[in-house]
C-alpha cells in the first residue's frame, strides 16, 4: 500500500514539474514574442520609393510609419535632434541659434500667425511645416506626422512600454500584428540631454497656432502618452510617416 502511495506522490510531482515548466516556457515566449514585434526586420521599400524602411499598423488613414528615427541606425537608437522646422542637428539649442528667429522668440521671420511674435511684426499663417523644413523629409524620406496623426498612432494601436537592447521605450502594435518601437530619446535644450531613456519627445508638423512660439509634440513616459506644445527651439527626436 504504502509503495502504491510513493508512486502516486511521484507522479504528482513529475506532473508538478512538467506544469512548471510548461509555463515558464510559455512566459519566456510571450516576453520574446513582445520584444521581436518591436525588432523583427521591415521590407525595404520598392525601388523608386522614399528612402528608410517603413512598418504598415493597419492605420484608418494607411499611413506607414519609419521603423527608426531620423538619424538612427536602428530601432532603438536615439537618432538626432532637431529644432522644429530645422532639418540639421547641433550642439545648442535654445532662440540664439534658431533658425527662424533673429535672436529672440519674439522675432519670428517664418511659422508665425500673431505680428506680437513676428519680427517688425511679421506673420505668414502657416501652420504645418513646408518640406525644405522637414527634418524626416531631408534626412529619412516621407515627412513628418501631423498632431492629428501622433493621435491616431496613438488610438489605433495597443502600446507596451519595454526595454530592447537596454533602450526603453514604447512598443506599438497595429490590428494586423505589425509592430513599431519608439526609444525614449528625451529632449535637448542647450548643449544638454534630458530624460532619455525616461520620456520621449517626438516632433509633430504641426504648429500650435494660438502661440506660435510652441509646435505641437508627441510625449511619453511609462505611464502613458499624450500630445503637447512645446518651444520651438528645443531639440526633439523626429520619426517619419509616408503614405501607402
Amino acid at each position: 500500500m504504502s509503495h502504491e502511495l510513493n508512486i502516486s506522490k511521484m507522479k504528482k510531482k513529475v506532473r508538478f514539474y512538467v506544469m512548471n515548466q510548461m509555463t515558464v516556457v510559455m512566459l519566456i515566449g510571450m516576453a520574446a514574442f513582445v520584444v521581436m514585434g518591436c525588432t523583427k526586420p521591415k521590407p525595404d521599400p520598392e525601388p523608386g520609393s522614399e528612402l528608410g524602411d517603413w512598418v504598415d499598423l493597419d492605420l484608418p488613414s494607411g499611413l506607414l510609419w519609419a521603423t527608426r528615427n531620423v538619424g538612427a541606425t536602428l530601432p532603438e537608437d536615439y537618432g538626432d535632434y532637431f529644432a522644429w522646422g530645422e532639418t540639421q542637428p547641433k550642439e545648442i539649442y535654445d532662440w540664439s541659434t534658431y533658425r527662424y528667429c533673429n535672436g529672440h522668440s519674439d522675432q519670428l521671420t517664418k511659422y508665425c500667425n500673431d505680428p506680437s511674435n513676428g519680427y517688425n511684426g511679421f506673420t505668414d499663417w502657416l501652420t504645418t511645416l513646408q518640406p525644405g523644413d522637414d527634418a524626416a523629409t531631408a534626412n529619412y524620406g516621407g515627412r513628418t506626422p501631423t498632431k492629428e496623426e501622433w493621435q491616431e498612432l496613438a488610438n489605433n494601436t495597443t502600446r507596451q512600454w519595454t526595454t530592447i537592447n537596454g533602450v526603453n521605450g514604447w512598443c506599438f502594435t497595429g490590428t494586423n500584428g505589425n509592430s513599431l518601437f519608439l526609444p525614449a530619446a528625451g529632449r535637448r535644450w542647450g548643449s544638454s540631454l534630458y530624460y532619455a531613456g525616461v520620456s520621449g519627445y517626438y516632433w509633430s508638423s504641426s504648429l500650435l497656432t494660438d502661440y506660435p512660439i510652441y509646435a505641437w509634440y508627441f510625449y511619453y513616459d511609462s505611464d502613458g502618452q499624450s500630445v503637447h506644445g512645446d518651444l520651438r527651439d528645443r531639440g526633439f527626436a523626429v520619426r517619419a510617416v509616408r503614405q501607402n
